[in-house]
């Protein structure tokens, strides 16, 4: 075990320690130092400072450059949509699969990168021949509409983090549908809630409709117009069955009673 003034130690020098203030190496103290900055001056993507050392009161001149910027040529996917563009990046800069930037105001997710020597799950800016970025902030969801017999495939643009859920009903333009069944790449849920990312296609059935009343003889149309069956009828008269429902009957033998 550690002696317990090792810890003391330990205590007493986080608590010496100091946070410097724009700490960068001072070529009269030659150690790092905290700095105040007197001058700043844009030169081109970098900046000249101007700087005071806070130990020995020094004055020197720092030069700030970033790295050259590496043009990488980027394959956009955009649904069934696709186009080249040349972003710039730092030639220092390290790109991962999965990563998510913001182009031309949309969001895009690198699903791919190549170099000479093929491809890899990461890479340096200075090394990628061409990248592949699929779109982010929208979705295509593959949709299978059923009416009847007949089957129609179709594609739901949503936006990112939407979710359906099974045995719903989905409004589509006009049309209301019902979301019979959802298949993911590990199979189908028949009642659960899927994000739209992880859907491979999405199965609507056309719901069922309420059966439309279409009387057979002159007796049923009248009898179903005064009902209001047959569209807006101020005045509808119910028929007999429902009426004597509603009619509570008396106690005959109360009625006795009282006239006695």
């Amino acid at each position: 075990m550690r002696p317990m003034e090792d810890y003391d130690d330990e205590e007493d020098f986080f608590e010496e320690e100091e946070v410097l203030e724009n700490a960068v190496l001072c070529p009269t103290c030659d150690d790092v130092t905290g700095h105040e900055i007197l001058r700043e001056r844009e030169m081109g993507r970098g900046k000249d400072y101007l700087l005071r050392c806070n130990e020995c009161t020094s004055v020197h001149e720092l030069q700030f450059r970033p790295p050259p910027l590496r043009r990488v040529p980027f394959m956009l996917t955009d649904g069934p949509d696709s186009h080249m563009a040349t972003i710039d990046l730092d030639s220092d800069e390290w790109l991962d699969l999965g990563d998510v930037f913001e182009h031309d105001d949309k969001a895009w997710r690198i699903t791919r990168l190549e170099s000479k020597e093929g491809t890899s799950e990461a890479m340096e800016a200075t090394k990628i021949i061409r990248a592949v970025a699929l779109r982010q902030d929208m979705l295509r969801v593959k949709i299978t509409k059923t009416r009847g017999e007949f089957s129609t495939p179709d594609v739901l643009i949503v936006e990112q983090g939407t979710t359906f859920k099974a045995s719903t009903l989905i409004e589509i333009g006009p049309q209301t549908w019902r979301i019979r069944a959802i298949h993911t790449g590990e199979g189908r849920t028949l009642r659960g809630t899927v994000d739209a990312s992880k859907i491979k296609r999405m199965y609507l059935h056309e719901p069922p409709r309420p059966e439309r009343f279409a009387p057979k003889t002159p007796r049923e149309r009248r009898q179903a117009w005064k009902e209001g069956k047959l569209g807006f009828n101020p005045n509808p008269i119910l028929p007999k069955e429902i009426i004597k429902k509603r009619v509570q009957p008396t106690n005959r033998r109360d009625k006795k009673r009282r006239r006695k």
